[in-house]
Order: structure tokens, then sequence, then C-alpha cells
């Protein structure tokens, strides 16, 4: 077998393996980018949002979930649904994590705090849309990941702590935003106290591994506004024993 025959198996079988494969992650995420609006439309009558801001698709658009999800699961990064990080934790569906941050309405004066800081996706998007972002998370070996995704990728507004976010962060309270990405049976009063006036908080209330309720709340001079938004399901918050 001549020399050239031989090294035109070889590149077939790295080509055919994987090896030499490239993905066009940007590709997938404008097409999921779509599908999301299309969504967003779909509810609008729950939600009152007929499509995502400018500011919320460009910080969708430039931030890569392929970076947040695990290696084995990067395939399958820029399909609309929620995927496993590890420790009976996942990386929100696509569409929430959209919707979450659009009911927000974060202006890039702001100061949010993140309750649950996962993969690190959510933070990430945020922090292309506020001043700073505070991200708690209770479980140490998520949270250095998570780390060392915005050490690597030069996120330089989020701040990552580990510990309980029932309790939140008082030290950079009050907050104008405060998002929750666990589901909790009721509203952690402390985190009431750190929302601003005029601040919103989105997060999911109800049972673990049941259908929960995404709720809005926005805090006036003499109490709170609240809103259900739409039932969903998410991993349920996760306390200090």
């Amino acid at each position: 077998m001549t020399m050239i025959r031989v090294f035109v198996l070889i590149a077939a079988f790295l080509v055919n393996s994987g090896v030499f494969e490239t993905v066009n992650y940007e590709s997938q995420r404008n097409h999921l980018l779509d599908i999301i609006n299309k969504e967003i439309k779909s509810l609008e009558g729950h939600t009152g949002i007929s499509e995502l801001s400018a500011s919320v698709y460009s910080a969708i658009k430039n931030t890569p979930r392929e970076q947040f999800v695990p290696p084995d699961l990067r395939p399958f990064a820029y399909e609309n649904r929620p995927l496993s990080i590890g420790h009976g934790q996942t990386i929100s569906q696509p569409l929430i994590v959209a919707l979450m941050t659009e009911l927000l309405k974060i202006s890039p004066t702001h100061t949010v705090l993140e309750i649950g800081t996962g993969s690190g996706h959510q933070a990430a998007i945020l922090s292309r849309l506020a001043k700073e972002v505070h991200t708690i998370e209770i479980i140490p070996s998520l949270a250095k990941k998570a780390q060392d995704i915005f050490q690597k990728f030069g996120y330089q507004n989020i701040f990552s702590y580990i510990g309980d976010g029932y309790i939140g962060l008082t030290q950079h309270a009050p907050y104008d935003a405060i998002i929750v990405t666990a589901a909790s049976s009721h509203i952690p009063p402390p985190l009431l106290k750190q929302l601003k006036e005029g601040g919103k908080m989105v997060i999911p209330v109800g049972g673990a591994y049941q259908t929960q309720n995404l709720i809005l709340l926005t805090k006036t001079s003499d109490g709170f506004r609240s809103r259900n938004i739409l039932p969903v399901r998410f991993v349920p918050m996760v306390r200090e024993k």
C-alpha cells in the first residue's frame, strides 16, 4: 500500500471518528434563539412578553452555552432542555433562562443577586446586562467549576460565593434584582429584605420534583406585588444542614 493511500485512510478514520470534526455552535445558538423567540411569543398570554429584548437576545447570543455543560453533553448544548451538571443539579432550559432574565428588566447600573450558581451559565448572561452579579452556590465543587469558567473566559463582574442561598448575601444588599434558580416551598424572607425598593425577584415556588409556579415579585414602598407567570419544574433548593 502506498504512503499516500495510508495517509488518506488515516485521515478518513480521523474525520469519521470526530477528531477533525468541528461543530458550528454559533449556527446552533442562532437556531435556538429562533426557537426561544417563537416560544416566548406563544407564552405572551402568561408572561406579557411578546419577544426577547435586544439586550437579552444579545446577552444569550454572546454567552456560549457549550462552555458551561460537561464535555460529553456538548453535542446537546443547544437543545431547548435542561442538562445534568452532576450532584443532582442541572443547567436550566434555555427558554426558562431567557424568560427569567427578561422578567427582571436588568439595566447596566444594576447589582444582581443569583441564588444557585450551578454551571454559571445564568450568571454569565446576567453579567452582560448588569453592573455586578453576585452568585451563591451551596455545592463547593460546582461553585469551583463555575469560578474556573468565569476566570478562564474573563467574566470580571461576577463575584462567586459558596454558601446557603436561602439566607442571601447581606454585605452587598440591597439588590436591584434577585434571581433564584432552584425551587423553594416558600419565598425566603431574607431575600425579600435584601431586595431594593422597586427591585424585582423571580423565583420558582413549590414542592420538590413537582410542578412549581414561577413568581415575579416587585418590591414597593408598602410591600410587594406578586405575579404568577407560568408552571415550571426546577430542582429543589439545597440548604445547609
